[in-house]
């Protein structure tokens, strides 16, 4: 799609299935639900009501807006399935979801969670590195938790196996207003991801 600065879009939200030990986890994804649904935004995300992934979906859901969940087949049977969603799409595999919420969102916010949260995050970075998509992915750094994930990023490109234009396709925003600001831009530009 032609991308439209600030325009109303399809945010995709990458998050655990636990609500971690800090209330903070749990505010900001209420804060970035509300957001969303405010800004006449649809939220995409993993079909859930457990965890943060229950948080964002119900303050969405609260605020009047369009909630889209992807689950696999395996997860609907495990009930752990939001119930209330305007949709819930079931796939077969975690591929197949994990493509589906790519085709169904123009950009990514990634609030904190586990691998499987970091598994989706880096495969939607790594298909922006290679250009079969672009859309902006950022990171929403609620207490410093992707601090670590940054200084690996960083590492990586002095080591040279990163560039330094590919790393930038991990934004970070410490605020709710600057992570919609961010994934509402432009997507940052295609490079090619060879770099020696």
């Amino acid at each position: 799609m032609a991308w439209h600065d600030g325009c109303v879009a399809a945010i995709g939200v990458f998050c655990g299935s636990s609500s971690g030990r800090d209330p903070a986890y749990v505010n900001a994804a209420a804060g970035l639900a509300a957001a969303i649904a405010a800004g006449g935004h649809t939220l995409v995300y993993g079909g859930g009501h457990v965890g943060l992934m229950g948080v964002i979906a119900d303050a969405a859901l609260v605020g009047g807006g369009e909630v889209v969940g992807v689950m696999t087949e395996q997860l609907v049977a495990a009930e752990v399935a939001h119930g209330g969603l305007t949709s819930l799409e079931i796939t077969t595999s975690m591929h197949e979801r994990k493509a589906r919420m790519a085709e169904l969102s123009d950009g990514v916010i990634v609030l904190p969670g586990g691998f499987g949260t970091l598994d989706e995050t880096f495969e939607i970075i790594t298909w922006n590195q290679l250009g079969l998509v672009a859309m902006p992915v950022v990171f929403l750094d609620v207490g410093d938790y992707f601090a670590p994930l940054f200084d690996f990023i960083a590492s990586s490109v002095d080591a040279g196996f990163v560039s330094a234009s590919n790393a930038a396709l991990a934004q970070r925003a410490s605020s709710v207003d600057r992570a919609m600001d961010l994934v509402l831009a432009a997507p940052v530009p295609y490079q090619p991801k060879w770099i020696g």
